[in-house]
C-alpha cells in the first residue's frame, strides 16, 4: 500500500511574500480525499454531531469541500441526511415533493418543514402538475387557506430528457 503525505493545520506556516500569481483562478487547490473521490478545496468538516449534518455538508459541497455526516444517527437518519445533501445539488430532482391543491397552508408548512425544503409542487387528484407553492407564498397567508388559492399557477415545464442548455432557454 502506498502512503501519500498529508498535512494538518499545525504542519503549515504561511509566510506572506511576493507572488507571481495575479489571479486566484491560476491556483489549484484540488486534492484526493480517497482513491475515487476528489475535492476542489482541501477542507473536510468534522464528522461530529455538533458540526456536520446536512446543512454543513451542503455548504461544504457548494464551496468545493466535503462534509462527513456524523455517526450518532440511526442508519435511516444518516441516509435521510445524505438524501438532503444530494437533493440540494440536483439540477433536476427525479421525485420532487408534492402536495395536493386541496390541502391547507398549514399542511404545506408542516410538510415543507418535515422535508426541510422551501417549495412544493402542487398536484390535482390525477397527480397532474397544476402549480407550485414556496415558503414566500405561505408567509402571510392564513393557515386554513387552501393551497389552490395561494399557489403560483403559471409553471414553466419541459419534457423529460431536456438538456440543461435547452432548459435555460425556456
Amino acid at each position: 500500500m502506498e502512503f501519500k503525505e498529508g498535512l494538518t493545520f499545525d504542519d503549515v506556516l504561511l509566510v506572506p511574500k511576493y507572488s507571481d500569481i495575479t489571479s486566484r483562478s491560476q491556483t489549484n487547490l484540488s486534492t484526493k480525499l480517497s482513491r475515487n473521490i476528489s475535492i476542489n478545496i482541501p477542507f473536510v468538516s468534522a464528522n461530529m454531531d455538533t458540526v456536520t449534518e446536512s446543512a454543513m455538508a451542503v455548504a461544504m459541497a457548494r464551496a468545493g469541500g466535503i462534509g462527513i455526516i456524523h455517526r450518532f444517527l440511526t442508519i435511516k437518519e444518516q441516509a435521510n441526511e445524505v438524501l438532503k445533501v444530494k437533493r440540494s445539488g440536483s439540477v433536476m430532482i427525479e421525485n420532487p415533493y408534492a402536495i395536493h391543491l386541496d390541502k391547507t397552508v398549514q399542511d404545506a408548512i408542516n410538510y415543507a418543514e418535515e422535508k426541510e425544503i422551501s417549495g412544493l409542487l402542487v398536484i390535482d387528484s390525477n397527480s397532474k402538475l397544476v402549480g407550485i407553492v414556496t415558503d414566500r407564498d405561505l408567509l402571510f397567508e392564513t393557515d386554513t387557506h387552501l393551497i389552490k388559492d395561494v399557489m403560483t399557477k403559471d409553471v414553466v415545464t419541459a419534457k423529460p430528457g431536456v438538456s440543461l442548455d435547452e432548459a435555460k432557454k425556456i
